[in-house]
């Protein structure tokens, strides 16, 4: 179990769109491990392999102790509802500034497990705003763009600021 170096906005290998996973090996259950460490160290309920620098479509998401985390390999969405909610979000490579997202209610994913099996899940609330937020970073979409260029503009000056000052 490692703690990885975060990349940090506005670092360009967070808009590259990962890569599909072809190994199911402990290659990538230790990456699995190691994202949750990073993302409990950061800290954050959601965090890509992409967030560390690693191009490969894996997220793991823990919102609560008790349900455990989760880790989901190769993402899509398969399904969204029409209706539509607003959500703060943030993100570990973007510390500090949140701002509301509108978002899908709720969604369908499919994905792969650890070993490879597919499965899908259906989520709404703070889940499906994950699944859509993750799956957005694993196709090269930074949070961020979802937002007017005025709200994005003052949130990254905020950034900026609080950077400089850390």
């Amino acid at each position: 179990m490692t703690i990885r170096p975060i990349l940090r906005y506005p670092d360009r290998r967070l808009t590259t769109p990962a890569r599909p996973v072809t190994a199911f090996d402990a290659g990538l259950r230790e990456l699995a491990t190691d994202l949750l460490e990073t993302m409990h160290a950061a800290p954050g309920i959601g965090i890509t392999a992409p967030h560390i620098g690693i191009p490969l479509r894996v997220v793991v998401l823990e919102l609560d102790a008790k349900d455990g985390a989760r880790t989901y390999v190769n993402p899509e969405i398969e399904w969204a509802s029409p209706e539509m909610i607003l959500h703060k979000e943030g993100s570990v490579s973007m510390p500090g500034v949140t701002d509301e997202v509108q978002r899908h209610a709720r969604v369908r994913i499919s994905y792969q497990d650890l070993d490879g099996n597919m499965q899908t899940e259906e989520s709404d609330g703070l889940r499906a705003v994950c699944h859509q937020h993750e799956i957005d970073q694993l196709d090269g979409m930074f949070w961020i763009q979802r937002l007017s260029r005025l709200k994005r503009e003052r949130l990254v000056k905020r950034f900026e600021k609080l950077s400089r000052n850390s």
